[in-house]
């Protein structure tokens, strides 16, 4: 029974996380490759409720993907911009070529549809400015029904997490 009611969708759509889920979400958004026996040894639960509960949180689509986090001025990606577009048609098959358009371009790290003036707000990593501007030029420019862009630029990191669960 108790089993069910872990699986168990709320009326929202999101899964029910008791606080050993939780504490396993923390601590693998800490460090991704920690073992199922580290887990178990700081949440006080033997290894196999531990495995069995990973398991569960990544079949119901709470865990994603792993991933590997980079310096990104130590991959030669030193520019940051901030993007917003707007399109010059609203309609779906519109929305939906440009987002197909920016699924292709490596340099969009982040794609968000927004509300406000602008439809979309995309964050982009180049090299340098040179690279920014032949982006901009020749690939983000040349999108199908491309209205306005506005590019802000980064100038400094204060706070970048990715840590959705915490303490």
């Amino acid at each position: 029974m108790a089993k069910a009611a872990q699986t168990e969708k709320t009326a929202t759509g999101t899964i029910a996380l008791d606080a050993k889920d939780l504490s396993i979400l923390q601590l693998l958004q800490q460090n991704a490759r920690m073992t199922v026996k580290e887990i178990a040894d700081k949440i006080h639960l033997s290894t196999t409720p531990v495995h069995e509960r990973i398991k569960r949180l990544e079949a119901n689509g709470v865990i994603k993907q792993y991933a590997t986090l980079l310096d990104h001025t130590k991959v030669n990606k030193s520019l940051i911009a901030i993007c917003y577009v707007s399109l010059k048609e609203h309609n779906k098959a519109a929305g939906t070529k440009f987002v197909k358009a920016i699924q292709q371009m490596p340099e969009v790290v982040e794609c968000y549809t927004i509300s406000g003036e602008f439809d979309f707000m995309l964050k982009v990593m180049t090299a340098d400015m040179n690279a920014y501007h032949d982006f901009h030029v020749n690939k983000l420019s040349n999108i199908e029904n491309m209205g306005h862009v506005q590019s802000i630029f980064v100038m400094g990191v204060i706070k970048q997490t990715h840590q959705l669960v915490y303490g």
